[in-house]
């Protein structure tokens, strides 16, 4: 079960609409915390067959791609899952995604095919990347620290950081572009939102924005400054105690009822829209408003239309890419990818 629910991690999100994450994956170091124990550079692992790292995997169109390319993909492929676990990669993990290594190289080979076409019209910004290679750097005190961060996020070092982000540019550029292409009349999204609108039914929603304090007295100082024109978003981040909405101006997004505790629910969904409330719950004492409001039913034309030129727009994107794909011609070679999983 294990390994199945890793490897159903590692392939998912392969249609147009999630092209951005297939195709613009990585995160730069700055924004992952460093691993504590990960290499400066690159180690075999169990997972990395012993051969030449110019052996061919596949081609796209008269371009051969190597067990190099491959690996270099399938690593940045593996971390992103291990990441988003709160987990630093190390390459002892690979040995863990083994046996979804050939079933991997097709979603390479279409990534490499992607990034093909994109290169015809869409060149990238060599000043800009270089600008973001120090800005990442920037963020970490020695390189010895940048090159352990760089590894906890799959890259071997810099260069392969720069790579990365060339391609991503490179592809989103061209994926926008395809998705512009498509433009549909109103006569057709209102076709499209009749014979989808139970798509659209929506439960009410309060959008709400919160600083959290301990103390009533706080509370009170809080919505008097709060009255004299202060700026909400810059005491929450001063004074907010609660740390997941702090940094974002305490915006707390939007959510359903039932969602929050009770007194912070009868408030958000009774309160007046755009008044201060002052409020207790066993967190604390919070100063809220309640930024926008919207009642169960379902969701007006008018609001629905960009969903839906949004959707088109991908799926007449996704059929185009595919064609574009199918003409360029891909051809896989997954014997000289596999390699024996690790043991369960």
């Amino acid at each position: 079960m294990k390994q199945l629910l890793l490897t159903a991690a590692l392939l998912s999100g392969v249609a147009f609409q999630t092209a951005g994450a297939q195709t613009a994956p990585a995160t730069t170091p700055a924004t992952t915390a460093p691993a504590t124990t990960a290499p400066a550079t690159a180690t075999p692992s169990a997972a990395t067959p012993a051969a030449d790292p110019a052996t061919p995997v596949g081609r796209v169109g008269k371009e051969t791609l190597t067990l190099g390319d491959f690996d270099r993909a399938f690593r940045l492929a593996a971390a992103r899952v291990v990441n988003a676990q709160g987990v630093p990669f190390e390459d002892a993990y690979l040995s863990e995604f083994a046996a979804a290594r050939p079933e991997f190289l097709k979603q390479f080979l279409r990534d490499r095919a992607v990034y093909q076409l994109a290169r015809v019209n869409n060149k990238p910004d060599a000043a800009a990347l270089d600008q973001q290679i120090v800005d990442a750097r920037s963020d970490f005190e020695s390189d010895a620290d940048f090159a352990e961060a760089l590894n906890a996020t799959g890259y071997a070092d810099a260069a392969d950081l720069r790579r990365e982000l060339e391609r991503q540019s490179v592809v989103g550029a061209y994926l926008q572009g395809i998705q512009k292409r498509f433009t549909f009349g109103d006569a057709l999204v209102a076709g499209y939102y009749n014979l989808h609108r139970a798509d659209f039914a929506q439960d009410a929603q309060a959008c709400v924005k919160h600083i959290l304090v301990p103390a009533q007295a706080d509370a009170q100082a809080i919505t008097r400054d709060l009255s004299g024109g202060a700026d909400f978003a810059k005491i929450a981040a001063e004074k907010s105690q609660d740390p997941g909405s702090a940094a974002q101006g305490g915006d707390l997004g939007c959510f359903g009822p039932g969602e929050m505790v009770e007194t912070f629910d009868r408030a958000s969904f009774t309160g007046a829209v755009g008044a201060v409330q002052t409020v207790q719950s066993q967190f604390g004492w919070h100063v809220l408003t309640v930024t926008k409001r919207t009642e169960a039913g379902t969701l007006p034309l008018a609001d629905a239309a960009p969903l839906i030129r949004d959707q088109l727009g991908k799926d007449a994107a996704q059929k185009y890419l595919d064609a574009q794909i199918a003409r360029l011609g891909t051809e896989a070679f997954p014997a000289a990818v596999t390699v024996a999983p690790a043991s369960q």
